[in-house]
């Protein structure tokens, strides 16, 4: 079967990249797919994670106005689809060209939609003037149209699915993509957190909770890997909260899961997620977890006082005592760690993969 991904920039460090990599990688490798990907990286930079040699990318350099770029984009579509003329394609892009695409298409390939946003991230964050409201208003009525003209609608929590609330929605979280067979006895003085550092990652809300815990704890270290962005400066952040040496900054590594085991635990801070990739992967790592309960992913991976802390969002005073209660209690962390090693299983990747070849098999018979 040949399936064709239709993505924006990947050739960065980014949760979609890594999840595109990962399945893409092992429906070749398992089931004999053949995958394109039809993407934005202009051909330029080379991609962060490991993509199978087999898989055929299309770059393409979108230039000019918003609209002379959506034309461009289009037309490129249209004729890569006469060459590639694959069974199913796959939408991962959050931007609104992924809305107005089944009305581009004007054919009878089977369209999936992957959403790994929230609906509303738009509507809640930005400032509500006049010209905002009137462009969130057209966006929503977009968004609902054209979700509904998709074959399926993939989301990665129930959470999001009851948010978008359209017929044809079916949830399949994000795989889990590697096995810890390690022991981590949590015995380190550091917690690890891992993201952009962008606005809906809230290191911002990290920091100001850390500044508090390192009052009575100055030995603890709090070590953040993650690609700096100009938009939000957590180095000068650390610095005038006079915590700079307590706080380490990573760039993006490819061997995350080796980070996991020299922590003591895991935590984050999000003002949003689509689902938390990075909390099942510490869990794997056998961390139990610190989360905010943002919409929408956390509170379907953690289970409160059993495998980590879900704390009420923006609560400051509980995140900061949750995260003392883990430093402090060394038979807390174990006994959190190992639930948490255990409540992952369902992200199994040949069970997530299985269920995805039998959506792209009974997709393409009808």
């Amino acid at each position: 079967m040949k399936l064709l991904y239709l993505v924006p920039n990947i050739n960065n460090a980014g949760g979609v990249a890594r999840v595109l990599s990962i399945k893409t990688n092992y429906l070749i490798e398992h089931f004999g797919y053949e995958v394109h990907i039809f993407t934005q990286n202009n051909g330029s930079s080379a991609l962060f994670y490991p993509f199978n040699q087999n898989i055929v990318f299309h770059d393409m350099l979108l230039t000019g106005t918003a609209i002379s770029r959506f034309n461009l984009y289009q037309n490129a579509l249209k004729a890569k689809l006469k060459v590639i003329q694959p069974d199913i394609i796959i939408v991962c892009d959050n931007g609104l060209k992924a809305y107005l695409i089944p009305f581009i298409l004007k054919n009878k390939i089977p369209l999936i939609l992957e959403m790994h946003s929230s609906k509303f991230i738009e509507e809640k964050e930005v400032k509500k003037n006049i010209l905002t409201k009137i462009s969130s208003s057209f966006r929503t009525v977009l968004k609902n149209r054209g979700i509904k003209k998709y074959d399926k609608f993939v989301v990665l929590t129930s959470e999001s699915g009851k948010e978008w609330d359209v017929k044809n929605t079916l949830v399949i979280p994000n795989p889990l993509w590697f096995t810890i067979r390690k022991h981590n006895a949590l015995q380190s003085k550091k917690v690890i957190a891992v993201g952009r550092h962008t606005y809906e990652k809230g290191f911002d809300r990290m920091l100001a909770i850390w500044k508090k815990v390192v009052i009575n704890h100055p030995d603890w270290t709090l070590d953040i890997y993650g690609k700096s962005t100009e938009n939000l400066d957590l180095r000068s952040i650390a610095k005038n909260l006079n915590i700079y040496n307590n706080v380490t900054f990573h760039e993006p590594v490819h061997d995350i899961e080796e980070k996991y085991l020299e922590a003591s635990f895991y935590l984050m801070t999000s003002r949003f997620e689509a689902f938390g990739m990075v909390l099942i992967e510490a869990m794997a790592a056998g961390l139990p977890c610190v989360a905010y309960d943002c919409p929408s992913g956390p509170r379907e991976i953690l289970t409160p006082n059993e495998n980590g802390f879900l704390i009420e969002n923006a609560k400051e005073s509980d995140y900061v005592q949750a995260v003392v209660a883990l430093i402090e209690n060394a038979t807390l962390r174990q006994q959190m760690g190992e639930k948490a090693k255990l409540s992952i299983e369902k992200y199994n990747i040949d069970v997530i993969m299985q269920t995805w070849d039998e959506l792209f098999i009974r997709i393409k018979k009808n």
